[in-house]
């Protein structure tokens, strides 16, 4: 039995179901796809991704990679670049596929260092990602990979940036680093920002066509196809409502866990699930536009994802006024703009743009206008073309999704001692003391993002178990 539909949930339901095991996967929601769902939000034909966009991860993981879900509808666009990064001056560093043609827009001074950071990792992208989206406390199959992973990724992204010499390649990583939702002063996010870069080199920024649905959509036919039940509308209040099966996997956060299994869990690890670490939440905005954002950087329609934040300085003050309870710094704001790339979006003509920002855990400020401003600033005349807004605070977020606790979109904080320990200290962080209640959730390693990886490990603990 499998609790959640999102793409944890789905891809352990795959694993299982494929080695044999009969699977039910019940889903509070009347759809399914948690994270992964794409609606009409704003318009008549105008599509938006609720939560998730744009998906580096995805397409890096191994365990999206063995699957066949290309043979059940998902398809992956790829934007000609992955990544722009605009500034005031009407120019952009970009994140492009080719490493040598993404120091080009960085300032000449900081090419061979840019090079010899990335190169190395990208020549061992496989190798790297098997043994990163994974726990973090086993032996590596990689491990000088994963050695000069450590020594570059577990530091603070300000320190990483102190590399180079120019404002454009620090800006660059310091809006990769911005999507940890940690300050930038805080390890490991040098991590985080490498790990989104080598998976820019090494497979894209790419868009699923049709919307983030159809990942969830290509799981859901694959599970099925293997004899695989999926259950809408049927939330799981409590452990007595599965009493019959044989393995539980729980795609759920601590909170909602604690609230699921009640006091069949030890007191000891109650306590833990209990001081499980949250991180800040997100407000999210849709639009529906007349015509494509007009980007003073013409560069910036090249990719699906845009950084608006200016320079590292900036960036790295947006990061940290979440954690200080504040509102009043400009917002780095991540944007994707789907339909430059994608014609289902929206009608012919017209465009989508979805856009956050981080705000203070479960803040319920409305920050539209923030969000709207930002984009202004690095493409005037933007508001003209809005036809309509949708806004998701923090809040709604998670009434959309109750993983999404306060509005953070990453099932807790990563900060360092939650990357090695999470949800908490154990050899295998998917089993807890009742040998038939597994975890799968991003609270699990390796964390956030749309890669499938917490359930694909979790699944596999749990037919360690039942085998």
């Amino acid at each position: 039995m499998v609790v959640g539909s999102g793409p944890n949930g789905l891809a352990a339901g795959v694993v299982l179901a494929r080695a044999g095991v009969r699977v039910r996967v019940r889903e509070a929601s009347e759809r399914i796809g948690g994270g992964t769902r794409t609606e009409s939000l704003t318009l008549p034909g105008f599509l938006h991704d609720v939560c998730s966009a744009v998906h580096p991860l995805g397409a890096a993981s191994p365990c999206f990679r063995a699957l066949p879900l290309a043979a059940h509808g998902l398809t992956w666009i790829q934007p000609p670049a992955p990544l722009a990064h605009p500034f005031d001056d009407g120019t952009a560093a970009l994140l492009e596929r080719s490493i040598e043609a993404t120091t080009a827009t960085l300032d000449r001074a900081d090419a061979r260092a840019y090079t010899s950071l990335l190169g190395p990792f990208v020549e061992q992208w496989e190798g790297l990602f098997a043994d990163a989206l994974g726990p973090l406390v086993r032996v590596p199959a990689h491990p000088r990979a994963m050695l000069r992973l450590a020594r570059y990724g577990l530091r603070s992204a300000t320190s990483l940036m102190g590399r180079f010499e120019g404002d454009r390649a620090r800006a660059l990583l310091a809006g990769m680093a911005g999507h940890s939702l940690l300050p930038l002063e805080a390890a490991p996010t040098a991590g985080i920002a490498l790990m989104l870069a080598i998976a820019g080199h090494a497979v894209g920024w790419p868009l699923a066509r049709g919307g983030s649905r159809a990942i969830a959509d290509a799981l859901a036919a694959l599970l099925e196809l293997h004899g695989g039940l999926i259950e809408t509308g049927a939330p799981v209040t409590s452990l007595d409502d599965l009493a019959l099966a044989d393995a539980i996997l729980l795609d759920l956060t601590p909170r909602q866990v604690l609230a699921v299994a009640g006091t069949r869990l030890p007191a000891r690890y109650r306590r833990q699930l209990a001081r499980y670490r949250y991180g800040p939440g997100v407000c999210k905005v849709d639009w529906a536009l007349s015509e494509p954002i007009p980007w003073r950087a013409p560069a910036c329609a090249r990719a699906a994802t845009v950084h608006l934040g200016g320079s590292a300085d900036e960036i790295a003050a947006a990061a940290r006024a979440p954690w200080a309870g504040r509102l009043d710094v400009p917002p780095f704001v991540i944007l994707a703009q789907p339909s430059l790339f994608d014609p289902t979006r929206a009608p012919p003509g017209r465009h989508t743009a979805w856009a956050y920002c981080h705000v203070p855990h479960g803040c319920p400020a409305d920050r539209a206008d923030a969000i709207e401003a930002q984009v202004e600033r690095f493409a005037p005349g933007f508001v003209e073309t809005i036809l309509a807004r949708h806004t998701l605070t923090a809040p709604a977020l998670e009434r959309h999704d109750p993983n999404l606790v306060g509005g953070d979109i990453a099932g807790g904080s990563d900060d360092l001692r939650q990357l090695f320990l999470r949800p908490v200290p154990r050899r295998d962080p998917y089993a807890t003391p009742l040998p038939n209640l597994f975890l799968c959730s991003a609270s699990t390693p390796p964390g956030g993002g749309v890669h499938g990886m917490c359930g694909y490990h979790a699944a596999r603990s749990a037919l360690a178990r039942l085998t």
